[in-house]
């Protein structure tokens, strides 16, 4: 009897094997927030990872060793379901994306090239699909949990003295934004202290692409997953982007360093000095953007441009830092003081929606300081409406926003008078 069991064993471990619904060898740390598989090397237009079953994760994303090297073709996944079971459609991944150009994100050790992560909701099965003309080596699946790891987040935030806006400079009181503590930012996991560049000219609007299909009580699991995929996935030293909306217009706050201080962040390859960003989680290329998300981009970004007394319509002439497929290193380039990725960068993002609705949302942050909260409009699956700390429009930021807020001005009152007042 035991020697027919051991055969039965046997032959059940081949026959998954075969199947490719086998338990991954961990590849990452042994913390339980990030999980990795490398995909087979082999045929240099084609590679593929059999269906298999993986640890839990909510979010996916294909890296690989060459930090400057681009995927120049597609990545497609497919992904099995933790609650029902089932496998999902093929999925792309967006693989408009770029180490930065400059700074700590570049320099560090271990930095990898990489697409953008998709929001996939708790699944526990993977099957991936890369095709194009010479993929990058290294190839590796990155597999997030961010609802694992330890249940120790690390809060402490160390920023160094840094000269603020200008004084005098007319400022909007502060929109609610949702504390790096309050979403569950692991800081021990950034190893350096903040980059500062000498003011913010211009706000760069992004998607995180993937998908709109999560529900806003999910938004803070959605933004750590970010966070886990650029500082452990990508090596970068923090999350990219400086703020990011959910599509109940709730925001977060984004890299470390203070969000009104020019904190040099890593969102536009080539334009990621002298600027500011927000990412609106979600895939805007087919979706329509709701009356809450262009308010909440809007306040953001006349809030942070009205620190520095700009006018939020108007334009700037930035230098490309990188040649980067769009321009060239050294060219001087007029954009809007509000643009969208695409305007700096070769990319569809932030998705030809969001990108048509910045005429809209630049007219919004010039009247921002008498900006109403919106009504939301309906936003597809899982939407619930405006978070209570979006209402009133500019109150103060929550006593719980931590550490990571304290010395903001207080508020300088009516914004944006003078030559571009309301």
């Amino acid at each position: 009897m035991p020697s027919l069991l051991l055969r039965t064993a046997v032959a059940t471990a081949l026959a998954l094997g075969a199947l490719g619904l086998t338990q991954p060898a961990r590849a990452s740390a042994p913390d339980d927030d990030v999980h990795t598989v490398r995909v087979p090397d082999g045929d240099p237009h084609e590679r593929s990872l059999a269906p298999r079953t993986t640890e839990p994760f909510s979010m996916v994303g294909v890296t690989w060793d060459d930090p400057d090297a681009a995927l120049d073709g597609t990545a497609h996944v497919r992904t099995r379901s933790r609650e029902s079971g089932e496998w999902s459609a093929w999925r792309a991944l967006d693989t408009g994306v770029r180490t930065p150009e400059t700074g700590p994100d570049r320099d560090r050790a271990g930095v990898r090239g990489g697409t953008q992560p998709l929001w996939t909701g708790p699944a526990d099965g993977i099957q991936v699909r890369v095709s194009g003309s010479g993929l990058p080596a290294g190839l590796r699946v990155e597999l997030v949990d961010p609802d694992g790891g330890s249940d120790a987040v690390h809060t402490a935030v160390v920023e160094p003295d840094v000269p603020g806006p200008a004084p005098g400079a007319p400022s909007l009181a502060r929109p609610a934004v949702t504390s790096r503590s309050a979403w569950g930012a692991d800081e021990s996991l950034v190893k350096d202290p903040p980059t500062y560049t000498t003011a913010t000219k211009a706000m760069f609007v992004h998607h995180t692409a993937g998908t709109n299909d999560y529900s806003c009580s999910e938004s803070a699991s959605v933004v750590r997953g970010v966070f886990l995929y650029h500082v452990r996935s990508n090596g970068w030293n923090d999350i990219g982007y400086h703020f990011l909306v959910d599509k109940c217009g709730k925001i977060f706050e984004g890299r470390a360093g203070g969000i009104d201080r020019p904190v040099l962040g890593a969102h536009t390859y080539g334009f990621n000095t002298a600027t500011s960003s927000i990412s609106v989680l979600g895939d805007y290329t087919k979706a329509t953007v709701n009356s809450a998300v262009r308010a909440a981009v809007a306040k953001v970004a006349a809030w942070k441009l009205g620190l520095y007394g700009i006018d939020p319509t108007g334009t700037v002439v930035l230098t490309a830092g990188a040649d980067n497929g769009k321009y060239t290193s050294g060219q001087k380039v007029t954009l809007h003081r509000i643009s969208g990725h695409r305007d700096g960068y070769p990319t569809d993002c932030p998705g030809q929606n969001l990108y048509a609705d910045l005429p809209e949302i630049r007219t919004l942050a010039a009247g921002a300081g008498t900006l109403a909260a919106p009504v939301p409009e309906a936003a597809g699956p899982g939407f619930e409406g405006l978070p209570e700390t979006a209402e009133p429009a500019f109150e103060g930021l929550p006593e719980s926003a931590g550490p990571a807020f304290e010395g903001l001005p207080e508020s300088a009152g009516p914004a944006f008078e003078g030559p571009f007042g309301r």
